[in-house]
């Protein structure tokens, strides 16, 4: 398929890019499950590498080449000036390229926990920023899988995509529901909950890493209020990172970085 010029934003084609929101894309008709953006190269490479379906490309002309490399010639390139795909979009487009991607299935927390050692439960964190974050983390440091809760951020919206670096697409994970059957999935696979959190019966990490069980869950709460009296109630352990100078806790996202690398 050749490279195709943009002579009009109006085309029913570049619908994908026209200032729709995450949401709006979740819920794209005429997909199975939804689209996510995919921006730059690199994050682009590892969707495909993932195994995740491009539905079109939208590049600026000096991109067009390497677009038309990752994706073959089956899929479409779009292609036109840096002011006309602002103009359509939203933004510029510093990294070159942004692709439409379908989602994936999200896979069952059963196949997810079968072989992991460490994994990391989000609760409700909110904020993509930081979503993506945890997600870089988890990919650098070593976890296995990311589960999240209903209301935690989507980690396919396209500020957490681009703050992982595309590790979003490279970490299994998938969505969890109440904290009973949450809690049951993750005994039953042996791994013992340990929720990061202020608590007067909480231990260090260093104590609970000194003797830290084959298998972890560690949990992590939304900013600002952390954790739901539920989730506190489904740990086996409270864990806490000492903190010195008058401060009470780290973002949650330094939170998970540390932790993570105290279970190594």
């Amino acid at each position: 398929m050749p490279v195709i010029p943009i002579a009009d934003l109006s085309d029913p084609r570049l619908a994908d890019y026209s200032h729709l929101t995450d949401v709006a894309l979740k819920k794209a008709q005429g997909t199975e499950h939804g689209l996510y953006l995919a921006e730059s190269a690199l994050v682009l490479e590892r969707a495909l590498r993932a195994g995740h379906r491009p539905r079109s490309v939208l590049a600026l002309g000096g991109t067009v080449d390497e677009a038309v490399a990752l994706v073959g010639d089956d899929v479409p390139v779009f292609s036109g000036p840096g002011e006309l795909l602002a103009e359509l979009t939203g933004y510029i487009l510093h990294r070159g390229l942004i692709a439409s991607m379908h989602r994936p299935a999200l896979p069952s927390v059963e196949s997810l926990l079968a072989d992991a050692r460490r994994v990391v439960v989000l609760e409700n964190v909110v904020d993509p920023t930081n979503v993506g974050a945890i997600f870089r983390s988890v990919a650098a440091i070593g976890a296995d899988a990311v589960l999240v809760t209903p209301r935690c951020s989507d980690p396919f919206y396209r500020r957490a995509i681009r703050v992982s670096m595309g590790t979003v697409l490279q970490v299994p994970w998938t969505r969890v529901g109440d904290w009973t059957s949450t809690r049951e999935l993750l005994v039953a696979s042996g791994f013992h909950i340990a929720a990061l959190a202020l608590s007067d019966d909480a231990v260090s990490l260093k104590d609970f890493a000194a003797t830290a069980p084959e298998r972890v869950a560690l949990v992590l709460g939304t900013e600002g209020e952390g954790l739901t009296e539920e989730a506190m109630a489904a740990a086996d352990t409270i864990v806490q990172i000492p903190m010195a100078h008058g401060i009470d806790s780290l973002n949650v996202a330094a939170t998970a970085a540390v932790a993570m690398f105290a279970l190594v």
